[in-house]
């Protein structure tokens, strides 16, 4: 094999952080792994039931590209009573991933440059670099707040698009609805398309969620089942935003993905009619508990959504603090897999209690290292 073979875009593109400490995981024996973006809990009974269900009656061939209609029908009926929007079409993605890099091809050109805040979910930047586009970071360090003048003051006329994530992965920040109404309304007044990332919305701990596209019906909203109902594996998403945009998205993920897998959209379709409210007040006290044992030692992000914090190394970068947590076994994520700053590490609750109070023991020790 030639070197010359491999893409040069391929050489944009890192190994991601999260996948080494994965890595780093299966090697070590017993770890605190407080690293894993996923819940902790098993997928629902009743949805893995309804997917047996749906393989033993042969739902196992392609479907339509855009999603099966009983489930679309559904999450339209949810999307319409929340926003009202005429012109908002729903289709099932392969995975919240596979939505978010069909909006990217589907909206941006070579040299675009797409605006993201930094903390950032790690697929942005590269989803952005394989478009053949340029990610324009907004620092929001120190509280993580969303100034929408520093977005202003970004935009040029190679803008097309801006990524949104709220409530945030890393930092579990969730934004405030002032924060979201000033960057809908931005979006609109310049004529940038406006993707949110809602995939942690059904973890909102101190109030309801709202979404940008409140104030702005040209918002495209990736979204999915992955964290609420604890179905990773099983790559099911859905996007909805304006009829036009959906159908190039359609339209690409046929020669991609094809379609989301079949089976797993009927057991999505059960998924709409399961309460998740138990996992919520569950992980809510989880939260509470963490800021707790380690808010008068760390200074934290505020933690209002997803299962996330984002701690300030107490000394030295985040990387050596995180290789000093290793060496006590436990993983956590150094913040330079998020962001271009590296001061920060990303601690995971979605863990067992006892988990969580091995973790807080060793935290808690580290401080006096």
């Amino acid at each position: 094999m030639s070197e010359r073979w491999i893409a040069d875009r391929m050489h944009r593109i890192d190994a991601s952080g999260i996948r080494k400490v994965f890595d780093l995981a299966a090697k070590m024996k017993d770890p605190i792994n407080l690293s894993i973006g996923q819940p902790h809990f098993d997928t629902p009974e009743v949805i893995k039931q309804a997917l047996f269900d749906a393989v033993n009656q042969g739902r196992n061939a392609y479907s339509q590209s855009q999603g099966i209609a009983p489930l679309r029908e559904a999450l339209q009926k949810q999307v319409k009573d929340e926003l009202g929007h005429e012109d908002r079409e729903v289709f099932i993605s392969s995975g919240t991933s596979g939505g978010l890099m069909l909006a990217l091809m589907s909206l941006v050109n070579p040299g675009d440059e797409v605006i993201a805040f930094d903390p950032y979910f790690v697929m942005y930047k590269h989803l952005t670099t394989l478009a053949g586009g340029k990610t324009v970071f907004i620092d929001t360090y120190p509280d993580f707040r969303v100034d929408v003048e520093k977005v202003r003051a970004a935009i040029t006329d190679h803008t097309k698009v801006i990524l949104f994530n709220s409530p945030s992965n890393p930092t579990g920040v969730v934004a405030t609805e002032a924060e979201m109404k000033a960057i809908a309304e931005l979006a609109r007044e310049k004529d940038i398309a406006l993707i949110s990332d809602e995939i942690y919305r059904s973890f909102c701990y101190d109030g309801p969620f709202i979404s940008p596209a409140k104030w702005n019906p040209d918002t495209i909203v990736i979204d999915g089942f992955s964290k609420s109902h604890s179905m990773t594996g099983w790559r099911l998403g859905f996007v909805h935003g304006p009829q036009q945009i959906m159908q190039q998205m359609i339209k690409l993920q046929q020669f991609t993905f094809v379609c989301a897998p079949h089976p797993m959209q009927w057991a999505g379709l059960s998924a709409l009619d399961y309460d998740i409210s138990p996992f919520v007040d569950e992980y809510r006290k989880k939260r509470d508990f963490m800021v707790k044992e380690l808010g008068g030692l760390y200074d934290i992000a505020p933690a209002g959504g997803a299962f996330y914090l984002f701690c300030k190394a107490p000394y030295g970068s985040g990387t050596e603090f995180v290789k000093k947590a290793i060496e006590n076994n436990l993983l956590i994520i150094p913040g330079n897999v998020f962001s271009t700053r590296d001061t920060h590490f990303r601690i995971s609750y979605a863990q067992p209690d006892a988990m969580l109070e091995r973790g807080v023991e060793v935290l808690r020790r580290l401080t006096k290292s």
